[in-house]
Parts: C-alpha cells; sequence; structure tokens
C-alpha cells in the first residue's frame, strides 16, 4: 500500500495539488489543460501538479483513493475538490478565486 501512503502525503503536503495528465505547459488531455487554466485564471500560483502518465501506480491508484473515477483531480488541503467540470463551475462563480485566496496560493 506504499502508494497509497505516497498519495496521502502529497494531498496532505501541498495546499492546492492537481493530479493530471501531462505538466501545466504540456497538458495531455483537454479536460487536464482547462482545469490548470480555470485554476491560472483564479489566481494560483503555488499550485502543485503531478502528472499521472509518469507515475502509473498513481495513476491507477488515485481514483480508489479519492473515490473519483477520472483525470485531472483538484484537492485542497487534503480534501477532494473535485475535476474539471467542478473548477469551470467553480471559477464562473467566482468559488474557484475565493478557494484560492483562503488556501493562500494566490
Amino acid at each position: 500500500m506504499a502508494v497509497m501512503e505516497q498519495i496521502q502525503a502529497e494531498v496532505e503536503q501541498h495546499p492546492l495539488i492537481l493530479f493530471m495528465k501531462g505538466t501545466p505547459q504540456h497538458p495531455m488531455c483537454g479536460f487536464s489543460s482547462r482545469a490548470v487554466q480555470a485554476l491560472l485564471v483564479a489566481g494560483a500560483v503555488n499550485l502543485r501538479t503531478v502528472n499521472v502518465l509518469e507515475l502509473p501506480e498513481v495513476r491507477a491508484n488515485l481514483p480508489r483513493y479519492s473515490n473519483w473515477p477520472t483525470f485531472p483531480q483538484f484537492f485542497m488541503h487534503g480534501e477532494l475538490i473535485g475535476g474539471c467540470d467542478i473548477l469551470l463551475e467553480l471559477l464562473e462563480s467566482g468559488e474557484l478565486k475565493r478557494i484560492v485566496a483562503e488556501a493562500g496560493q494566490a
């Protein structure tokens, strides 16, 4: 279960973390690209990202850890916020900017 402990440590260590396909500079799927853009627009400058394509064990186990089947997955202070659609809804409502500021990462 070392990979589950690794995921938990990452999620707990970083106030804002996005598990995505690719990197912010080179996203490998449209959903990951839109999620990163939403977070950047909301002012997330100290966003930790994890490229699940480079970490097959994390990619295989994160859905079990979070009980969320798809990528990207965004966590704040150890709690799953959601994926791309939820991030876009939060951005549109103005909540994402508040969440990012609240996390002290703006």
